[in-house]
């Protein structure tokens, strides 16, 4: 007897459908075809020991299974359920009427029970698109796949329950996601706050605006001056996620397997902080299944890099097209997948190796030979794509106690919103464009073209500070922005001003001076 059942294909983050045939004749061999991997071959003996021991004795037959298309490679765990009703329906222990409506993922415990699989969400999508009347999860995974409307998701905790669902020995309920209720609920709920940090007013206000246009900033201080404090807070100021950049940035963890257990969307802009030791695959993704590296991981969020160089100096480099594009292409031999990546690159460093230059408490023991080196870590390809750099300077003891909390987050991020509506209102022509980071050169002498005053300025500081093509972007960027933030029509000498004094690092002597 021939049954059909099916399942997806997640290969980044797009799904495809997969049809299992599944024929049984008399023998006793088993036969798997259609490019499997060892975790969908290993299948059957997990398949086996669930069916005993929910009661069903395995058949004795040839089991011959062909997983189409034939040369879509299938990986992972998430065939066991959809093979093992396939088996079932051909043995005739579960009715296979309305088999062909229904789509399902899920792994098979020995027990029988279903174990949480990555990549629910964008089956759930395709099983939308593709008119399936409903798609079976594990329950792990029901608030997940239920976030996608007009499809039936039924989160099921064992094979049994899928086994009575068909058979319609049970009467089970699709799980209901109130998507809008539970996405703007969770939009306004910080557990760090900016009213926790005295004083740092010029860092504060560099964070303000690296948040409004979504330039990427460095903070360059001695230790303990409040640098990854700060950047920790960056979230809580940054205008709220829309429900399709929830949905992506969903889509990307719940394809990674990040997603926490039961939720449905992520409604906050993700906060991304890999250790130094982090690999470029790690980085930019890729490994045996194309999975997203913590550039996509960030998408729409923050990527933070503390102490910057510490990094592998390669590792750092790989960042150049990403921070550009805003996408990354991962190309291997078997495939190719391509991830967005539009996050925010926020970075903090010590200003030497031993980390007190500059600082009026501490006597630095570096020469100037090694705060060079140290700066140089840090290559001017990759400093050039910074919008803002940013000097943290230790709060002295006597200011700390005296002063009053900070302003908070809810206020600054007030601020931040109103100034992304004007960029939303301005870029609303330009497709892909949402904030001042993005704009293209056409964009910039468009949107942010200074006056004679302002151009002299930008004449002067690129000649003195020998700055790049792309630094010169970069400052009308960062002015259009503070423009913005003063609900400013033109982009004025005081804007100019204030954007050039956001490249420090750009000054050559640098190291022979103080903080």
């Amino acid at each position: 007897m021939l049954v059909k059942t099916f399942c997806a294909a997640v290969v980044g983050l797009e799904a495809t459908t997969i049809t299992i045939e599944v024929n049984l004749t008399r023998g006793v061999q088993f036969h798997l075809s259609g490019l499997a991997d060892t975790a969908v071959k290993e299948s059957y003996d997990r398949i086996r020991a669930a069916m005993g021991n929910i009661g069903f004795k395995p058949p004795t037959a040839d089991i011959t299974i062909n997983l189409s298309p034939a040369d879509i490679r299938k990986e992972g765990s998430g065939y066991d359920l959809p093979l093992a009703i396939g088996i079932l329906a051909a043995h005739g222990k579960v009715s296979d009427s309305c088999l062909s409506e229904f789509m399902m993922i899920g792994e098979l415990g020995l027990d029988g029970s279903l174990k949480p699989v990555s990549g629910a969400l964008p089956v759930a999508i395709l099983a939308h698109k593709e008119k399936f009347k409903g798609l079976i999860v594990p329950k792990a995974n029901a608030c997940e796949a239920a976030v996608v409307n007009n499809l039936d998701v039924y989160g099921m905790d064992s094979l049994a329950d899928v086994v009575s669902f068909f058979n319609g020995a049970d009467i089970y309920e699709p799980t209901v996601v109130d998507t809008r209720k539970e996405f703007y609920e969770q939009q306004y709920t910080f557990d760090l706050d900016f009213a926790d940090v005295k004083g740092q007013e010029s860092v504060k206000r560099a964070l303000e605006v690296a948040a409004a246009g979504g330039h990427n900033l460095i903070m360059i201080g001695p230790p303990g001056s409040g640098k990854s404090m700060m950047a920790k807070r960056l979230p809580s100021i940054l205008p709220p996620l829309s429900l399709a950049e929830s949905l992506e940035t969903t889509q990307i963890h719940s394809v990674a397997g990040k997603l926490p257990t039961g939720t449905s969307l992520i409604s906050q802009r993700p906060f991304r902080s890999p250790h130094h030791t982090v690999s470029q695959v790690a980085m930019t993704g890729g490994g045996n299944s194309a999975l997203p590296g913590e550039v996509s991981m960030a998408h729409n969020g923050v990527l933070f890099l503390d102490e910057l160089p510490e990094f592998n100096k390669s590792t750092l480099e790989v960042l150049r097209q990403p921070l550009e594009d805003r996408k990354i292409t991962i190309s291997r031999a078997k495939y190719t997948v391509e991830y967005p990546c539009s996050f925010m690159f926020v970075a903090s460093m010590n200003p030497c190796p031993c980390g007190y230059y500059g600082d009026p408490t501490h006597h630095c023991v570096c020469t100037p030979g090694q705060i060079q080196r140290y700066m140089n870590k840090i290559s001017g390809p990759l400093l050039d794509r910074i919008d803002i750099h940013c000097e943290v300077v230790v709060v002295p003891f006597k200011q700390l106690a005296q002063m009053q909390p900070g302003e908070p987050s809810t206020v600054i991020r007030e601020r931040v919103i109103k100034a992304r509506q004007i960029q939303e209102k301005r870029f609303k022509d330009c497709k892909g464009i949402h904030c001042n980071a993005q704009m293209n050169e056409k964009m910039i002498h468009q949107f942010a073209e200074p006056d004679e005053q302002s151009l002299d300025m930008l004449r002067m500081a690129m000649e003195r500070l020998s700055l790049s093509a792309r630094a010169y972007s970069r400052i009308l960027k960062v002015a259009r922005t503070i423009a913005d933030l003063e609900g400013s029509d033109r982009v004025q000498s005081h804007h100019i001003a204030e954007a050039i004094g956001y490249r420090s690092l750009d000054r050559g002597d640098w190291a022979e001076r103080g903080l």
